[in-house]
């Protein structure tokens, strides 16, 4: 049987990183199987998008989507105006792209585009990988029963999610191939770290996070007198100062920024990060053991996202209000220390991992088309 060819693609879902990331991951699968396939990804104007999208060599084109409240009050009143306007101006897109599939991401610029694509009757395949899910994508499936699903709890999780189809999460090339073990040599010397201790990779997004540079720059010294070598990227965006005491036994590296990622996890033992969906798909994909130090506010999503994959073994969780430089001393550095330990983590991680995501949620996109 041949699968129905993909001409051009739309794929929505911006503002931040976890839902542009995998849009990137599966814009560069497409490419890779066609390189003529022409994708088209729609964002707005004060998304992350604007930074990554063009960057990575996709075609960028701005829809005036806003966010949907949440609360009665008067920008409920202008939901309705502002919604017609944003999914026209996304229904002439598709059209000018002769579109053949949209793929959204979540974000509240898929709502138009899941409008968009429901009045102009062309498929549309609706990416999950939170819980619970987004505003957008639970309204989506009010249109369309189309549900890939980046983690293999989420059936369970929410009955929306009950009959969707688990792909996996797409992930960036580097990640999903990297063999952390052949590359950690060149990644330790790249860092200045000694490939022969154990390296704590450190992280808590473009931002930083406070709690977790302060506590984990407050433990320099027990994690350095103890063999333990620390990469630590503090957050292009950190306004606080973070100090790191001289003199200490093994390095300990910071930076403000990272681009390579592949290369940060191929030099760690273990990682100390937030529970992002991203990041729950990186570490679990490659096997790399986690202190997830979920963010203390919201729905206590990141709770759920990493929950499974404490459960299994493969990581911790340690509360942010908890995190200090004493649980540090007391709960991660006698881990991180023992290679039986850290090596039965990394297995129980990698069990719930899924690094093939991009392609089975392609080869799910073409069974969508074929059965339209």
């Amino acid at each position: 049987m041949t699968l129905p060819q993909l001409r051009s693609v739309v794929l929505a879902g911006g503002g931040t990183g976890g839902h542009i990331y995998p849009l990137l991951a599966y814009a560069d699968c497409l490419r890779r199987h066609d390189p003529h396939v022409r994708v088209t990804c729609l964002g707005t104007e004060k998304g992350l998008e604007n930074d990554l999208i063009p960057k990575a060599g996709y075609d960028l084109r701005n829809v005036p989507a806003h966010q949907l409240p949440r609360k009665i009050n008067l920008d409920l009143l202008l939901t309705a105006p502002r919604m017609l306007k944003a999914m026209k101006a996304t229904r002439d897109i598709m059209d000018e792209v002769q579109a053949d599939v949209v793929v959204g991401f979540g974000g509240y610029v898929a709502v138009p585009a899941y409008l968009a694509a429901w009045r102009r009757k062309t498929p549309m395949v609706i990416f999950e990988f939170n819980d619970p899910p987004g505003v957008a994508n639970k309204m989506a499936l009010k249109f369309s029963d189309n549900l890939a699903l980046g983690f293999p709890h989420l059936p369970q999780a929410s009955p929306i999610l009950a009959d969707g189809t688990i792909t996996g999460v797409p992930l960036r090339p580097e990640i999903a191939h990297l063999d952390r073990q052949a590359m950690r040599a060149q990644a330790c010397q790249y860092f200045g770290l000694d490939p022969r201790r154990p390296v704590l990779f450190v992280y808590g997004g473009s931002q930083g996070a406070a709690s977790i540079n302060n506590a984990v720059s407050g433990a320099a010294r027990a994690l350095t007198h103890r063999g333990v070598q620390v990469l630590h990227i503090t957050g292009a965006r950190r306004e606080e100062p973070i100090h790191i005491p001289e003199g200490l036994p093994v390095p300990y590296r910071t930076l403000p920024y990272l681009d390579r990622m592949d290369l940060g996890y191929a030099a760690a033992d273990m990682v100390l990060a937030r529970g992002g969906s991203m990041t729950v798909a990186e570490v679990s994909a490659l096997g790399v053991p986690t202190v997830f130090v979920p963010m203390p506010w919201g729905n206590k999503e990141q709770y759920r996202n990493a929950g499974p994959v404490v459960d299994a073994g493969g990581a911790m969780f340690c509360d942010d209000e908890n995190l200090n430089p004493s649980w540090i001393e007391a709960n991660l550095i006698p881990v991180i220390t023992d290679p039986h330990r850290v090596a039965a983590m990394s297995r129980a991680s990698a069990a719930f991992g899924s690094r093939t995501g991009d392609e089975a949620l392609r080869n799910y996109t073409l069974k969508v088309l074929e059965q339209a």
